[in-house]
């Protein structure tokens, strides 16, 4: 198994804890046996893993993760050149294969309708950033190593605007916020994220406020960072959670079409032709409806 690195900072054993999704001493006995090579050399489970490091896990074997079934999935498409899609993701569509979700994701359903030609991570051919399940909206992907490399080192460096609208709870009274605040893996649930100082990484979130109603606000938010599940981490740090959040909202409440959270727009130079690209799409009838169904203030 091939793994591109697309974070920093963390150790090796807690890096491929998370994303093997297996125990951390499984993890250390595979670095231990030699199993595990980072660009080609052995090193220890504390090594701190950096962007774009290639790690090759030789020995672990999960059911199907290295095979990808092509799906004839219809697939919204915005945008298509020779280098790059922008995709219009469905919510409630995983974005690629892992444990409990082999079949019917957006990496299934590109590997049938086009020819990737990736020699990286086989598992995640052309994903360079990826939503929720239950996260609609634009996405970028890549057709081919170069556009990758070059995509990723532009979302490193922020160039590229990613602009989301979402429903939270409560009535937010300032018309703009800035969210600081680092976040890092739940210490007791493993499947969160949280706000905390340990193991952590810094997150900015900026946030405007398009439209209160009585018991709900909806806002745009502009990432500076892009952690796991930032938007949905931060707003509920604020006590103003993503309405119908399962994991971080008011359970109970939550019906099955998830959190209220869609990329509404992106914007960047294109890395190959630098031409300017912009593109914008609405939320899910779903999101909009439930929108319609809201009184005012």
């Amino acid at each position: 198994m091939n793994i591109v690195v697309e974070t920093e900072g963390l150790r090796l054993d807690q890096y491929l804890t998370d994303k093997l999704s297996i125990t951390r001493s499984k993890v250390q006995k595979l670095i231990k046996d030699n199993q595990i090579l980072v660009n080609g050399k052995t090193v220890s489970a504390s090594y701190l893993v950096k962007f774009n490091d290639k790690i090759d896990v030789l020995k672990l074997k999960v059911t199907n993760e290295d095979e990808i079934n092509p799906e004839n999935i219809p697939l919204d498409i915005v945008y298509e050149d020779d280098y790059l899609l922008i995709i219009n993701k469905k919510s409630g569509m995983v974005v690629h294969p892992a444990p409990g979700n082999y079949t019917h994701t957006l990496v299934n359903a590109l590997s049938y309708h086009f020819d990737f030609t990736t020699t990286k991570d086989k598992t995640r051919p052309g994903i360079v950033h990826r939503l929720d399940k239950d996260t609609s909206g634009l996405m970028v992907v890549a057709k081919n190593d170069q556009v990758h490399d070059l995509l990723a080192k532009m979302i490193k460096k922020h160039e590229i605007e990613r602009k989301y609208i979402a429903l939270v709870e409560g009535v937010i009274m300032h018309d703009t916020g800035t969210i600081d605040a680092p976040i890092g893996r739940d210490s007791v649930n493993r499947q969160r994220m949280q706000v905390t100082d340990i193991n952590a990484k810094g997150a900015i979130t900026h946030f405007k406020v398009l439209k209160r109603f009585a018991k709900y606000t909806l806002v745009e938010c502009k990432l500076e960072t892009g952690r796991t599940h930032q938007i949905r981490v931060h707003m509920a740090y604020i006590h103003h959670p993503v309405a119908n959040d399962k994991i971080y909202g008011n359970n109970k409440k939550a019906t099955e079409f998830g959190q209220l959270l869609h990329s509404k727009s992106i914007k960047f130079s294109h890395p190959v032709t630098h031409q300017q690209l912009y593109f914008e799409c609405d939320p899910p009838s779903e999101f909009m409806k439930l929108v319609e169904t809201l009184t005012g203030e």
